[in-house]
């Protein structure tokens, strides 16, 4: 059995690389960045991939579909559990998607699980993806900062004039820029916008649009 870490930072590679060749008596290969787990992935074949987005160079979300598409079965192990992380990872070709918050038992169970093909997600999260289904459905990746200060305001429930007041823009600005936002998400209405706005997670705006140095 043959699992590849792929972490920037050394400690966490050191301390799950001893947990999983110990309970699992896993051969580990380790990267530190994008382009040196590719290459390795590619060359070895492991049976798994455990793969943090936040990497240097093209990050983790590049890498994601080319391991995909070479065969490999990825476990994403992520700082973050929002959510849209998790969304964006799954479909970018993840087995699987967990927190580094998660217990040491529930990591292996996922791995197990990962390794197995099958598609395991960390509870709290899988919670979270089914509560805001319609909201990780929209392709929030093509909005601005701008936009997703719009839509901040609208979950907030403020119109259009007061929001271009606070932005010190003209309301024909704002007005506009929501008619290509909701062109962006698919949407037709103000209050289909609006609804979206309000749904979104808690601080989900922002962290939604960061790129993948932040992921």
């Amino acid at each position: 059995m043959k699992i590849l870490l792929v972490d920037d930072h050394t400690v966490v590679r050191a301390g799950l690389g001893q947990l999983l060749s110990t309970a699992l008596g896993a051969t580990i290969l380790e990267a530190a960045d994008t382009p040196t787990a590719h290459d390795l992935a590619l060359r070895t074949r492991p049976d798994l991939v455990v793969l943090d987005l936040g990497l240097p160079g093209a990050g983790g979300l590049w890498l994601l579909p080319r391991l995909r598409d070479a065969g490999l079965r990825v476990l994403v192990l992520s700082m973050h559990a929002d959510p849209i992380y998790a969304r964006r990872a799954l479909d970018a070709g993840a087995t699987g998607y967990v927190s580094k918050t998660i217990g040491a038992d529930d990591l292996l169970d996922a791995i197990r699980q990962a390794m197995d093909g099958q598609c395991y997600v960390e509870a709290a999260i899988a919670s979270m993806l089914s509560e805001h289904r319609d909201v990780l459905g929209r392709d929030f990746g093509r909005l601005t900062a701008r936009d997703l200060d719009i839509m901040r305001f609208l979950g907030e429930g403020r119109s259009l004039s007061d929001i271009a007041a606070t932005l010190g823009v003209s309301y024909k600005t704002v007005a506009n820029t929501a008619g290509m936002i909701k062109t962006k998400l698919g949407v037709a209405r103000t209050a289909d916008l609006v609804r979206l706005a309000i749904a979104m997670p808690a601080g989900w705006t922002i962290s939604g649009r960061e790129n993948r140095e932040t992921v």
